[in-house]
């Protein structure tokens, strides 16, 4: 499974499914980055200020060790909530890996509980849940499985005609699948993008907290 999932294709014939009329869910990936990177560059112009020539001449203004401790400490607080806010931020321009083990991953928890509180509305009458889509290609491996370890000619014609049975499913669901695939992928990249934004809200805090005590201390701006 690549990093990026394709967009869903067209379905086979004769399969309809109740998102063929809407775009892919990967077509919010790159909105998605591009507010990630307007972030980053919003705290990158913060860290620009905090290092600037303002704050080094503001720094003519201590007098005293004690005074020049405060004032260092609070620009590295400063400091450290630009990097905070980038090094969370930066999180969501790094591609996750898409399977159908990520569905059952804390990040998917959200979209899991979306389908499986309506399946009909997302699979038709093709599965009543995430498990039911996905068991097809379970049943399928465990077949092929028996029938590699399988010397009986009558039991082995029994189960390819199984086999056969279960590709036939994997490729009634398989439309099912690769969108579901490409939602998880988008639904990681906005989970983690809503995490970065709750960071962002303390390095924030962080920031302000340490620009004010440096001007209180310095007696100066920047």
């Amino acid at each position: 499974m690549t990093t990026e999932p394709p967009p869903s294709s067209p379905s086979e014939p004769g399969v309809v499914t109740p998102f063929d009329a809407l775009p892919s869910p990967l077509d919010a990936v790159p909105e998605l980055r591009a507010a990630a990177r307007w972030m980053i560059a919003a705290f990158g112009a913060v860290g620009a200020a905090l290092v600037g020539g303002g704050p080094l001449v503001a720094v003519g203004k201590v007098h005293g060790t004690g005074e020049a401790l405060v004032a260092g400490g609070a620009l590295a607080v400063a400091l450290a909530g630009v990097c905070l806010a980038v090094w969370q931020v930066s999180r969501v321009l790094v591609p996750p890996i898409t399977t159908t083990a990520t569905l059952n991953s804390p990040a998917a928890r959200g979209l899991r509980e979306l389908i499986d509180a309506s399946p009909a509305d997302f699979f038709g009458s093709a599965a009543t849940g995430v498990d039911d889509l996905l068991r097809h290609r379970t049943v399928a491996a465990n077949i092929h499985r028996a029938l590699a370890a399988e010397t009986d000619p009558r039991r082995r014609e029994l189960l390819r005609g199984h086999l056969d049975r279960a590709k036939t499913n994997i490729a009634r669901t398989d439309p099912f699948v690769r969108w579901l695939l490409a939602m998880a992928h988008v639904w990681q990249i906005r989970t983690t993008f809503h995490e970065a934004r709750r960071w962002c809200v303390l390095a924030v805090t962080l920031v302000a907290t340490g620009a004010i005590t440096f001007l209180t201390v310095t007696g100066n701006g920047f």
